[in-house]
């Protein structure tokens, strides 16, 4: 979501005062049984996805809920989101991330999981694939804020999402693809900023086999896409790009 903001512009001497598009940021708190659980930040779009990605990816309820029985209110200042479940919610083992919104990760040794899928993808299709993602990504172009992320069966973009937050982005796709029930352990993950420990981990517990963005990974993520058996691609851009982990998928 974006909204128009007048702004002065200053190039050199001149001053102009013109329109400016600016992404929406919003408070989303979300409730288990009426009882709050966490918030984060987030763009008020795909929420239910959001929410499915992040609490499933997380594994924030121990027991059973159904998507159906998830309340949305977008009315008030923040978005409220509220669950119905018999479980236990649990957040013990988790950490803030390193996003830049910042979240909630389970850590590298109860995310990943022995990613094993045979699936390949030929240089010139992941190519052409990440072109067709980075033509979807429009707020990005209108604002220089909002990530993006999108899901590919090697063929063509399946998913997309956007949003202020890396992961938010990540998990939005995600939960799309669950609700659609769309097999994530064939898929390849597309994303436009950096390959951090938090993206690897959400890659490896769903059995993501490829993750590829147009920038740079972190030591750590490298460390978990490698033991994980994730496929990890970055600075995708024009013709080139650098695989670090399990370049056999690339063929």
């Amino acid at each position: 979501m974006i909204i128009e903001r007048t702004i002065v512009r200053v190039a050199g001497q001149e001053k102009t005062t013109v329109p400016d598009p600016i992404a929406v940021e919003k408070k989303l708190r979300l409730t288990v049984n009426s009882h709050e659980v966490l918030s984060l930040y987030c763009s008020p779009v795909m929420i239910k996805e959001l929410v499915v990605g992040f609490v499933m990816g997380e594994g924030i309820i121990k027991g059973s809920w159904c998507t159906e029985n998830m309340s949305i209110s977008m009315g008030g200042q923040d978005i409220v989101v509220n669950i119905n479940a018999t479980g236990e919610v649990s957040l013990a083992g988790k950490a803030i991330t390193s996003g830049c919104i910042g979240g909630i990760t389970i850590p590298k040794e109860i995310a990943a999981n022995s990613v094993t899928s045979s699936v390949k993808i030929s240089p010139e299709s992941l190519r052409r694939v990440f072109g067709e993602f980075q033509r979807r990504c429009l707020s990005y172009q209108n604002t220089g804020c909002i990530h993006s992320a999108a899901i590919s069966d090697g063929d063509c973009i399946v998913g997309f999402a956007e949003d202020i937050g890396r992961h938010n982005a990540v998990d939005k796709v995600i939960g799309a693809s669950i609700l659609e029930d769309f097999n994530l352990s064939n898929s390849i993950m597309l994303l436009s900023g950096r390959l951090s420990s938090e993206i690897a981990s959400k890659c490896a517990r769903w059995s993501i086999p490829i993750v590829a963005s147009r920038t740079a990974p972190t030591s750590l993520s490298v460390e978990i896409a490698e033991w994980a058996g994730v496929t990890m691609v970055g600075f995708l851009r024009g013709s080139r790009f650098n695989i670090y982990t399990h370049p056999k998928r690339i063929s």
